[in-house]
């Protein structure tokens, strides 16, 4: 990559980073990509699954692959102090989805230059942190899917910057790579009465919820086997309203993560059953809402092998580094799910930083990783065109 396309990936990495946008209210973002496309020649389409812009580079005849770059933010406040941090109160680029999309405009303008046989699609998505306000509860990848844009796609490939990882790495792992993931709500109803006087006549929320996150915890230690990886966590909890009254209501929530999917709905369906144990006990309500849940990413070890060469040139086969299995959630699982597929971790570790991780309201992503990752995407999809020729 030459430095006047670096250095303007560099800009538009910056623009994105001050200007972040949640799910499907990336706008800016995607007019941002449609201009550079516009400047590029390259045919696109747009206001797919709200904001997602689609393009497409065909050469000749041949088949056809994805590439594929996320665009929402978090709902976060900025500390990192740089000069160009978020502009916009709570709102964040924590999970270097800003450089997802730039290391995708750098593939295009790199492709644009390239000659290959077949057709590359390139997917700037929205919405991968999870559903944000879609009424139907599905991320963007999931819309791109079930919309039929991947049809005619026999393979995919996505990378997500890694800040723990130094520039000039990437990292993998085959089979299920990235965590089957679920976010839920438990409301437990209870019913007010005096603490002190009449604590009888109440149904105490405050403690059918505790017995619940109590009894929740055996889930994984006593009912999933020991060589499988699960996670359930119980991450916020709000209820009562006075020392003097009996808690009518405590409002739960957390997450739940596991690599393999059976092991996975086995922790629903355990922890739906103590639900339904302490409703019967305490003669009251308890409403569980798994509001977003999505599977595990499946990495494609005969797609991982064809991009071999791509590995090689970019990054060095001593860069290119099989891990183990991350307990994330990516909803690029549902483009593994309908196509052949690999995801990597693209290592963007910035040395000034002192180590914070994704989703972190400090952490810094070295942008030295953008040439790298609009490299390796570029080179990749062509790789797979010809070996998939």
């Amino acid at each position: 990559m030459d430095a006047q396309l670096r250095d303007r990936l560099i800009d538009i990495r910056r623009q994105i980073h001050a200007q972040p946008e949640l799910g499907y209210q990336e706008e800016n973002t995607a007019n941002l990509v449609k201009q550079e496309l516009d400047l590029l020649g390259i045919d696109y389409l747009s206001n797919i699954a709200g904001t997602g812009v689609i393009a497409s580079l065909t050469r000749g005849t041949g088949p056809c692959v994805a590439i594929r770059a996320d665009m929402d933010a978090l709902p976060m406040q900025e500390e990192t102090g740089l000069p160009f941090a978020s502009k916009v109160s709570g709102k964040m680029h924590a999970c270097g989805h800003d450089l997802h999309t730039t290391m995708l405009i750098g593939a295009a303008a790199l492709l644009k230059q390239t000659d290959f046989q077949g057709t590359i699609k390139l997917l700037f998505q929205p919405s991968e942190e999870g559903p944000s306000t879609d009424p139907e509860r599905k991320s963007g990848a999931r819309h791109f899917v079930e919309k039929g844009y991947l049809d005619d796609v026999q393979a995919a490939l996505g990378l997500h910057v890694d800040p723990s990882l130094p520039v000039g790495q990437i990292s993998y792992a085959i089979g299920p790579a990235l965590a089957c993931t679920g976010f839920f709500t438990i409301e437990v109803k209870g019913k007010a009465a005096h603490a002190g006087a009449s604590p009888q006549l109440g149904i105490d929320a405050v403690v059918i919820a505790s017995q619940l996150i109590q009894s929740a915890q055996t889930i994984v230690s006593r009912h999933t086997p020991p060589m499988e990886t699960a996670v359930l966590s119980f991450t916020k909890i709000n209820g009562g309203v006075a020392p003097n009254v009996i808690a009518d209501r405590v409002m739960l929530e957390g997450t739940i993560r596991a690599l393999n999917l059976d092991v996975y709905e086995e922790v629903i369906v355990r922890l739906q059953k103590i639900i339904d144990g302490l409703m019967l006990i305490h003669d009251t309500a308890i409403i569980f809402d798994l509001y977003f849940t999505i599977p595990s990413v499946l990495n494609n070890r005969d797609v991982h092998q064809k991009l071999q060469g791509s590995l090689g040139n970019v990054f060095g086969q001593q860069n290119a580094l099989e891990k183990i299995p991350l307990l994330a959630g990516e909803d690029f699982c549902y483009y593994s799910r309908k196509v052949p597929s690999m995801f990597y971790l693209l290592g963007a570790q910035d040395p000034d930083s002192p180590g914070y991780y994704l989703h972190h309201p400090k952490v810094i992503f070295n942008e030295g990783c953008i040439p790298y990752g609009s490299s390796f995407l570029a080179k990749g999809a062509v790789e797979l065109l010809e070996r998939f020729r």
